[in-house]
C-alpha cells in the first residue's frame, strides 16, 4: 500500500518540478528577448516625457553627483516594458548599462515606464545599505507619484533626482531631520515592520500560484547563471555620446510603484 501512495507521489512531485523550471525558462525567455534603448547620457528620454528645462538641469545634478563621489545615477523612461514587469526589466536593464564603478558597484537607475504607469528605483549591490529598499519606496511616494498623478512627468522625476542625491550624500542624521525624507512620515497605520513581514509572506505565496512574481525567481536564477560582469542580452549599448557605464551591477535592490 505505501508504495502504491509513493508510486503516486513521486510523478506528482516530477511534474511540479518541471513545471516550476518551465515557468522560470519562460521568464528567463522573455527577458532574454527585450530590447534596451542605448546608454547615450545620464538622461535616456525615450518616452519623451521631460521638458528641455528640467532635463538639463537634471543633468548638471547628476554630472555634479558623479564627478563628486563617484556615483552613477541614471534617469531612464521607456515606450514600453513589452509585456514584463518592471522589477525584472529595471534590473536587467542596470546590468545591460553596467551602471556603476565595477569594483564599488555604486549605480542607482530611475526607471519610468508611463504606458504601463511604473517607476523604480533600482539600486546597485554598493549602495544598498545607504539608499535602503524602505527609503527608496518613500521617496516614490512621497516625491515622485503624486506628480506623476497630475500628469507632471518632469517635476516628479525632478523631484525623485532630488531626493535621491539627498539620501546618497547626507549624513543620515541630517536626512532624518529632513520631513519629506523620514521613515516615519508614513501614515501611523502603516507600521513599517509589519509591512514587511506581509510583503515577504505574499512574496512566497504568489511565487508559488502566479506568473506576476517570477521576477523574483529571475533574480536569483540571474544571480547564479551570469557573472555580473557579462551581458548579452539584445538591444543594450554601454556607449554613446562619450557616456557608458563604468561595470557596475545589481541584485535587485530597490522599490517599485504606481500611480
Amino acid at each position: 500500500m505505501l508504495v502504491g501512495h509513493l508510486s503516486r507521489y513521486r510523478p506528482m512531485r516530477g511534474a511540479r518540478l518541471v513545471a516550476a523550471a518551465a515557468a522560470l525558462l519562460l521568464t528567463l525567455v522573455g527577458v532574454l528577448a527585450l530590447t534596451f534603448p542605448p546608454l547615450t547620457g545620464r538622461i535616456v528620454d525615450q518616452a519623451n516625457i521631460i521638458s528641455a528645462d528640467v532635463r538639463s538641469a537634471i543633468e548638471l545634478k547628476l554630472a555634479d553627483l558623479e564627478a563628486k563621489s563617484g556615483i552613477q545615477l541614471v534617469v531612464a523612461t521607456i515606450n514600453s516594458l513589452e509585456g514584463q514587469e518592471i522589477e525584472p526589466y529595471a534590473n536587467e536593464l542596470f546590468r545591460t548599462w553596467k551602471l556603476g564603478e565595477k569594483a564599488k558597484n555604486n549605480g542607482v537607475l530611475l526607471l519610468v515606464a508611463p504606458k504601463e504607469r511604473r517607476v523604480r528605483i533600482e539600486v546597485g549591490y554598493g549602495l544598498e545599505g545607504t539608499l535602503t529598499d524602505a527609503l527608496s519606496k518613500v521617496i516614490i511616494t512621497n516625491a515622485i507619484t503624486p506628480r506623476f498623478k497630475t500628469g507632471d512627468f518632469s517635476d516628479g522625476i525632478s523631484r525623485g533626482v532630488d531626493d535621491i542625491i539627498t539620501v546618497l550624500t547626507t549624513d543620515a542624521s541630517e536626512w532624518e531631520e529632513r520631513p519629506a525624507l523620514r521613515l516615519d512620515h508614513q501614515p501611523a497605520n502603516e507600521p513599517l515592520n509589519w509591512i514587511i513581514l506581509l510583503i515577504v509572506i505574499v512574496v512566497v505565496v504568489m511565487l508559488i500560484v502566479s506568473p506576476g512574481f517570477r521576477w523574483f525567481f529571475f533574480n536569483v536564477a540571474l544571480n547564479i547563471l551570469l557573472s555580473s560582469g557579462s551581458s548579452g542580452i539584445s538591444g543594450g549599448s554601454s556607449g554613446g555620446g562619450g557616456f557608458s557605464g563604468g561595470g557596475g551591477s545589481s541584485g535587485g535592490g530597490g522599490a517599485s510603484g504606481s500611480w
